[in-house]
């Protein structure tokens, strides 16, 4: 029998097992709905897949409008993030993120194929120096809001992507 026709069987005995199942039920409630199968799948509700962090992998788990958490530790301020290496950021505002703060990028191998920037709580437009700076050295830019850059980042590097972020606090405006 093919796919197709034992679907179409299943289909018609649906019925039958529907009302077999209902005569099943005590008698003194005949209109009583089904059983939830919500308890069968309960174990998927105590298992948080986002908490879960491979091995020598960085994970952003939350964000605050000072900070973020990555594998369960609070960080304050802004952060640079690339491989293993998880450090304090200087830029506290949009203005101050130029060639100088991302130099890392200017010796760091290998390069990572997209540096995912974090603007803040918007989205903010990148100077063309700054893009010229990025793209000479071999990385691609994404500027997103610094909460869709954490998610960005776990992303492509739970992809096995060379990844790297830079990101401001999510409560930075300007």
């Amino acid at each position: 029998m093919g796919g197709r026709q034992k679907a179409m069987a299943a289909a018609t005995m649906l019925p039958t097992y529907i009302r077999n199942l209902r005569q099943q039920l005590p008698s003194k409630a005949p209109n009583q709905p089904l059983p939830s199968l919500r308890r069968a799948f309960s174990l998927y509700d105590q298992i948080n897949l986002i908490d879960q962090v491979p091995d020598g992998q960085l994970r952003f788990q939350g964000y605050t409008d000072t900070g973020f958490t990555v594998n369960r530790v609070q960080y304050e301020g802004s952060l640079l993030i690339f491989g293993n290496l998880l450090t304090s950021w200087s830029p506290t505002k949009f203005s101050e993120i130029n060639e100088e703060s991302l130099s890392l990028f200017r010796v760091v191998r290998p390069v990572p194929e997209i540096l995912i920037l974090g603007c803040g709580r918007y989205i903010q437009p990148v100077v063309p120096k700054l893009r010229e700076f990025i793209c000479s050295t071999g990385m691609k830019l994404e500027a997103i809001d610094s909460r869709n850059a954490a998610s960005t980042y776990n992303i492509l590097n739970e992809e096995g992507r060379i990844v790297a972020a830079a990101l401001l606090p999510c409560g930075v405006t300007s």
